[in-house]
C-alpha cells in the first residue's frame, strides 16, 4: 500500500501550473496583448487613438516649420472615383488639406476620426479643398472601409508620379497648402487634426 508521501508524488503538478500563472501573469498578459496588436489593425489603431487623446499628437502649423519646409513644386495629378483627373495647380485660391492613407494602415485608422471631423467642419467652405489620397491596391477596399466606418470624406487616388518631397511612401502623410500652393504643413505619421489651435490656423489660412 502506498503511503501519503508516495501519493503526493504521483499527483499531477496542477498547483505548480497555477503558481506559474500567478507569478508570470503580467508577462503572459503583455505577450498576448502584443500578439493581438501585431496581427490586428483595429487593435493597433485603438491603442494609437488613446495616445492621441492625450493631446501630445495635436497637429499645429508653426511658422518655424513652414520656413524650413523645402518649397518644391507640390503639383501632381489626382483622380476621383469616376476617373476624372485633376491637377492640384487648379486648386489655387483654396487651402488644400492633403492626406495620404490606406485602409490597412493602423496609424491612418487612428487619425481618421479626427480627419472626418475636420472635413465636416470645413466641407462647405468655398476656400477649402479636402484631398484624401488613398494608397490601397484596390480602391473598392478603401470604399468598403469608408462605408463601414460611416466616413464621408471624399475618395481620391494619385494619378501619375507624386514628388517624393510631397509623399515618399510613408503612411499616413499629411500636408496643408495655402492659397498660393505653398506648403504650410508637412507631417509624416498620425496626428490629431481637430485641436482648437489647428482649426483656428486653418481658418486663418482661409482668411488670407
Amino acid at each position: 500500500m502506498l503511503n501519503n508521501k508516495e501519493l503526493s508524488k504521483e499527483k499531477p503538478p496542477t498547483n505548480q501550473f497555477w503558481q506559474y500563472i500567478r507569478k508570470n501573469g503580467f508577462t503572459i498578459l503583455m505577450v498576448i496583448l502584443i500578439g493581438v496588436l501585431f496581427v490586428s489593425p483595429d487593435a493597433k489603431s485603438f491603442l494609437l487613438r488613446q495616445l492621441m487623446a492625450t493631446g501630445i499628437f495635436n497637429a499645429s502649423i508653426d511658422k518655424k516649420d513652414t520656413d524650413t519646409v523645402n518649397q518644391v513644386n507640390a503639383d501632381f495629378n489626382f483622380s476621383d472615383e469616376k476617373g476624372n483627373v485633376v491637377n492640384t495647380s487648379s486648386l489655387r485660391g483654396k487651402v488644400v488639406f492633403i492626406n495620404f492613407w490606406a485602409s490597412w494602415c493602423p496609424p491612418c485608422r487612428a487619425e481618421f476620426p479626427s480627419i472626418e471631423k475636420l472635413y465636416s467642419t470645413f466641407k462647405d467652405h468655398p476656400d477649402f479643398f479636402f484631398l484624401t489620397i488613398n494608397e490601397d491596391n484596390d480602391i473598392a477596399v478603401a470604399r468598403e472601409y469608408l462605408n463601414k466606418e460611416k466616413f464621408s470624406v471624399p475618395l481620391y487616388r494619385s494619378s501619375g508620379n507624386v514628388p517624393a518631397e510631397i509623399y515618399a511612401g510613408s503612411l499616413p502623410t499629411t500636408l496643408v497648402l495655402d492659397k498660393t500652393g505653398k506648403i504650410r504643413f508637412h507631417h509624416t505619421g498620425f496626428a490629431n487634426y481637430t485641436s482648437e489651435k489647428f482649426i483656428e490656423q486653418m481658418k486663418e489660412l482661409m482668411e488670407d
